[in-house]
């Protein structure tokens, strides 16, 4: 709680207070942490890294599509915690660095691109203060199905989906589930799909999929969403057999974390990285231009 004050994620009417701030009655006072830690032991293992930058205090990892982030249930090994672990185990311990990686956000399974890690307690409640406050710059690059608007903003309250527990679905009621805001842009037009860029001003679970699914367009192959349908009413062979093929260059999501910003918790310096699209992405954009070339 103390850390917690200091790094300014205890707001009492939601304003910032001091640790000698006295309770009063009627007071709303509101803690900001970052994910609560989860009861299964972590185990490091030796598994590659791509650490895009890495300081005292935070480092932050390109991850790549197909890796869990933490220990669950079917996963408790492979995780990009248990790479970090290892990684952990290896630098020197400086003072307040607590040896283990600290999640300040996560990103789905099959999505691939940058996370933000904090080496230490004080890094962590203060990066969690900026994601609370949206002042994190995150960018996603995705491609979606049919011919999108060059820019709008979808928002709703992301909840549980009532028929299928495993995705989520947007409502209009807030009791439903928690606002959610993502901004998009068109980058390229693909004749069938659309090439967008996506800024999150929430971050909720899979908010980008089911954003895009709301309004009509999931992400090429996005299993859960819908986005791994051949066009309904397409009855061209040639066109389902193109589809398919490029179902199995990238037999995930179209999505990639490919910008993240924040203000660094130490030096106060906003920071910016970019990972470029992995080679799934790419080869599945290249082998759709080529084929509206040829259409």
């Amino acid at each position: 709680i103390q850390n917690a004050i200091e790094a300014g994620n205890v707001l009492v009417n939601k304003n910032t207070i001091k640790a000698s701030y006295k309770v009063k009655p009627a007071d709303e006072i509101s803690v900001v942490f970052p994910h609560p830690p989860r009861d299964t032991e972590v185990y490091p293992e030796d598994i590659p890294l791509d650490i895009v930058y890495e300081d005292d205090d935070l480092l932050v990892v390109n991850k790549p599509a197909g890796m869990v982030v933490h220990p669950g249930y079917n996963n408790y090994t492979g995780t990009l915690v248990n790479a970090l672990a290892f990684h952990f185990e290896k630098l020197p311990q400086l003072p307040g660095n607590e040896g283990r990686p600290g999640l300040v956000h996560r990103i789905d399974k099959d999505t691939s691109g940058l996370l933000l890690i904090s080496k230490n307690e004080i890094t962590m409640t203060k990066l969690a203060k900026q994601f609370f406050d949206h002042t994190i710059t995150r960018k996603y690059i995705a491609l979606a199905w049919g011919d999108i608007a060059d820019s709008g903003t979808v928002t709703g309250f992301i909840g549980r989906s009532l028929k299928n527990r495993i995705v989520m679905d947007v409502y209009d009621d807030e009791e439903k589930g928690k606002w959610s805001v993502t901004h998009y842009t068109v980058l390229e037009r693909l004749g069938y799909v659309t090439l967008i860029s996506c800024q999150l001003e929430t971050g909720r679970t899979h908010q980008i999929r089911a954003h895009m699914k709301h309004i009509g367009h999931p992400l090429f192959n996005d299993v859960n969403y819908g986005g791994d349908k051949i066009l309904k009413g397409t009855t061209f062979n040639k066109y389902k057999q193109f589809v398919q093929n490029t179902f199995d260059i990238i037999p995930r999501q179209a999505l990639h974390a490919q910008t993240l910003g924040f203000i660094h918790p130490t030096t106060k310096k906003y920071m910016e990285f970019e990972a470029p699209l992995p080679a799934d992405f790419d080869m599945a954009l290249n082998k759709w231009r080529n084929y509206i070339v040829q259409s």
